[in-house]
């Protein structure tokens, strides 16, 4: 199946789904759907684990010590303080105030990825002005590199194209996410800002010239954006492309060990494995201290080739972080590279969907293709694309850096 059938997975623009949900103002829409036992279940499931004392992910329920250090990573920080302030002047008092939370607040934490609020934390940018709007985008330029920045900029575009295909711009635009300012900007002491809804979970922490955006959470349905007027671009391709590559450069032998199971909903899955919310994912909403043991094969067993095609991978997924900031990133990851284990779900044949992880001391990195949410496909596509970004061991949200920081104090 490939990505350019996705159209013959529409849902009928008079189906009940589609006629129930136009013209509502997300709360409204997402009301009904709240109220239902497995919405139920989710949610206090996930506010289970939203009470719970940050650890951060680990391989064996034991934070690792020592491997984040407070440095200058080259971060512009000037400029990210003067866009929060441009954006922060566009909001009223009341905005300012909803948007505004304590540095260590554990709203960073509130994240989800539906298109329905499961809460009302921050504010919401479709109820702010084109102003605000703007100097976001501002705000989000300071923190990204220029890749990285057009990468979130179409995320936005693609969650209002599906709002497109079925006239649901009410609940999926460019603009239907929280936005969370936590501490005040500053070019010394620690702050930083989130940004999540549908298919974007943005978490950007600031201490000085160092910068931590983690977690992550990307995804797409469908990934190919076409508005029929020259504005055509496909999302996630490079990290499926250099997955798939690696997966088959790898002998059959090493191949096999790294496949932890053969099929995307396999039976020999233990209970948990997989669920409706994030299918194959392990590392995404309310899932910070997720204990994922490592699993397939080491890089150490990797040729050389097939370390420079997994560090090009691992580069795809933080390639939104400013030029100095991943430079730094990479060199942590490159020097735990023996130590980061590689492992896959599915085939690997050209036309197969797949899953893999990428996991060591100091990044796991997940790429998933989805059954159909907004399509109809009740099998894995290529065209409907999860990917997530964590940093074990404490470093999710800076909170190992910020703990640095308030102990030099």
């Amino acid at each position: 199946m490939t990505p350019k059938d996705f159209r013959d997975n529409l849902l009928p623009t008079d189906s009940p789904r589609i006629l129930s949900a136009r013209g509502l103002d997300p709360f409204t829409y997402a009301k009904p759907i709240l109220e239902t036992p497995r919405a139920i279940a989710l949610n206090a499931e996930w506010q289970t684990r939203y009470s719970e004392p940050f650890v951060g992910i680990t391989a064996d329920g034991n934070a690792t010590p020592g491997l984040f250090e407070l440095a200058d990573e080259g971060f512009t920080v000037e400029g990210a303080v003067k866009a929060a302030e441009a954006f922060l002047a566009t909001l009223d008092a009341n905005q300012r105030d909803k948007a505004s939370h304590a540095v260590d607040a554990p709203q960073w934490r509130g994240w989800y990825n539906p298109e329905i609020p499961f809460n009302d934390y921050g504010i919401r940018l479709e109820n702010t002005s084109e102003q605000s709007h703007a100097a976001f985008l501002g705000l989000l330029a300071a923190c990204t590199s220029a890749k990285g920045f057009v990468k979130i900029r179409n995320l936005l575009s693609a969650n209002l194209y599906l709002g497109e295909l079925y006239d649901l711009r009410n609940i999926m635009s460019e603009w239907t996410y929280h936005f969370l300012m936590f501490g005040e900007p500053s070019p010394t002491e620690p702050w930083g800002w989130s940004i999540y809804g549908h298919h974007v979970g943005f978490n950007c922490f600031i201490i000085g010239r160092q910068i931590v955006i983690s977690p992550t959470f990307m995804g797409v349905e469908p990934n190919i954006i076409d508005r029929g007027n020259g504005n055509c671009f496909t999302l996630f391709e490079d990290e499926e492309r250099l997955g798939l590559e690696l997966m088959q450069s790898l002998a059959p032998e090493l191949r096999d060990r790294a496949t932890i199971y053969k099929l995307m909903e396999d039976p020999a899955m233990p209970p948990g494995r997989f669920n409706f919310a994030d299918q194959r994912h392990l590392g995404g909403a309310f899932q910070d201290n997720r204990v994922i043991p490592l699993e397939g094969v080491r890089a150490s067993e990797f040729t050389t080739a097939q370390r420079t095609k997994l560090m090009q991978l691992i580069e795809t997924f933080i390639e939104h972080l400013p030029d100095a900031p991943r430079a730094a990133q990479l060199k942590r990851i490159a020097s735990h590279l023996d130590e980061t284990w590689w492992s896959w779900i599915g085939g690997s044949g050209d036309e197969d969907p797949f899953y893999f992880r990428i996991q060591s001391p100091v990044i796991m990195l997940e790429f998933d293709h989805h059954n159909g949410m907004w399509l109809t496909n009740e099998e894995p596509a290529k065209y409907h694309i999860h990917v997530i970004s964590r940093i074990p061991n404490g470093n999710d949200y800076g909170k190992a850096l910020l703990k640095l920081y308030r102990d030099k104090a």
